[in-house]
């Protein structure tokens, strides 16, 4: 099975061929968006950083991604650490966007119908906790939009239950710079892994033609 863990092994092990140095994780949470931008920032997860943050990037109003790990308790996290499974964090990204542009709640749709949430603890091909799929929110009235479009899907019928976890937001850390826009920086091995991963064939199938 072709994972994102997978993918990324062979990546590292290459960087590391070659006389490279994987730059580990920030060693300090990521700060806001800066305000003076008139950006504001939202956090998911959806499996695969690098697929989510393919996806959110094609969002108009969307200024920026960037991926990282979020949601558990181990600090600083190293790729590595939270590929094993074992610091509860997930893969998650943060998406920076336009107000103006593009609401809350419309980023919240978005990323509804770029999942599979009728699963726990995966994502596509990638199993574990760290591919769970969650919306961190950030104050009360994201925590009630979440919340209010997660039970509308309840009540659609369209599912009988939605494993996706939506929790306060805690520290976000980035993930080392090979990870970051990853799809544009190797755009071959990244259609590989999402077409062998069943990512989109899964998201139609659940959700339907867009």
């Amino acid at each position: 099975m072709k994972t994102c863990a997978w993918w990324i092994s062979i990546a590292a092990v290459a960087t590391l061929l070659l006389g490279g140095i994987v730059l580990a994780a920030g060693t300090q949470p990521a700060k806001p968006a800066d305000k003076a931008t008139g950006t504001v920032t939202a956090i998911f997860a959806g499996g695969c950083f690098w697929c989510l943050e393919a996806d959110f990037d094609k969002l108009p109003g969307v200024t920026a991604t960037e991926s990282g790990y979020t949601g558990g308790k181990t600090p600083n996290p190293s790729y590595l650490q939270v590929s094993a499974g074992a610091t509860g964090h997930t893969e998650a990204v943060r998406v920076s966007y336009d107000p103006a542009k593009v609401s809350y709640q419309q980023l919240v749709e978005y990323f509804w119908r770029h999942i599979d949430p009728t699963v726990k603890d995966r994502q596509f091909c990638d199993v574990g906790t760290q591919y769970r799929s969650a919306i961190y929110w950030q104050n009360e009235e994201e925590r009630k939009m979440a919340e209010a479009s997660r039970d509308a899907l309840l009540k659609s019928g369209r599912f009988q239950q939605v494993y996706t976890e939506i929790a306060p937001a805690s520290a976000f850390y980035p993930a080392e710079e090979y990870h970051q826009d990853y799809y544009n920086k190797n755009p071959i091995r990244y259609a590989y892994y999402r077409r062998g991963c069943g990512r989109d064939a899964r998201v139609q199938e659940v959700w339907g033609h867009k």
